[in-house]
């Protein structure tokens, strides 16, 4: 298993050091003991834990995790019964733009993983599947209309 990148804190990372726990490794402890490890909140515990689980998923990075947890989502199992194309929807409400079509990709892709645990596949696997959906069916009408790459300008 790969070693997730982590937005871990300063202090986190001292204390994880002064408990002797390599990052490799806390993907083995619950969430109520990393909180305790840390000094943290039980939901900081958790993030952290979702973050190291999504990145598990071949071609998942800490970017895609993110959207996974601010979108609710903290386990690979709790995206078994989703849609892609639902999920890319969802996200990008959430975020009021829309995204390049490589994310609506990764959303199949983890939905696929989690219906098909230990699976090679990467996000690519899924551009054709994507583009035959959204061929017949489009996006919906409420879909924002910036893109992720006009908010990103504003925001500098």
């Amino acid at each position: 298993m790969k070693t997730p990148k982590l937005d871990l804190t300063d202090t986190e990372k001292i204390l994880l050091k002064n408990a002797g726990i390599r990052i490799s490794e806390l993907a083995h402890y619950a969430a109520d003991e990393l909180a305790m490890i840390l000094s943290t909140t039980l939901h900081r515990a958790k993030c952290i834990l979702a973050h190291i689980e999504f990145q598990s998923i071949p071609s998942v990075g800490p970017i895609f995790a993110q959207d996974l947890v601010d979108m609710g989502y903290f386990s690979i199992a709790e995206l078994k019964d989703k849609d892609g194309a639902q999920l890319l929807n969802e996200h990008e409400r959430l975020m009021g733009v829309w995204t390049d079509p490589c994310v609506e990709d990764q959303f199949r892709l983890v939905v696929h993983y989690a219906n098909n645990p230990g699976s090679k596949k990467q996000w690519w696997n899924f551009t054709c599947e994507r583009k035959i959906f959204r061929e017949a069916f489009g996006y919906p009408e409420s879909r924002p209309q910036k893109a992720w790459h006009e908010r990103i300008l504003t925001e500098q």
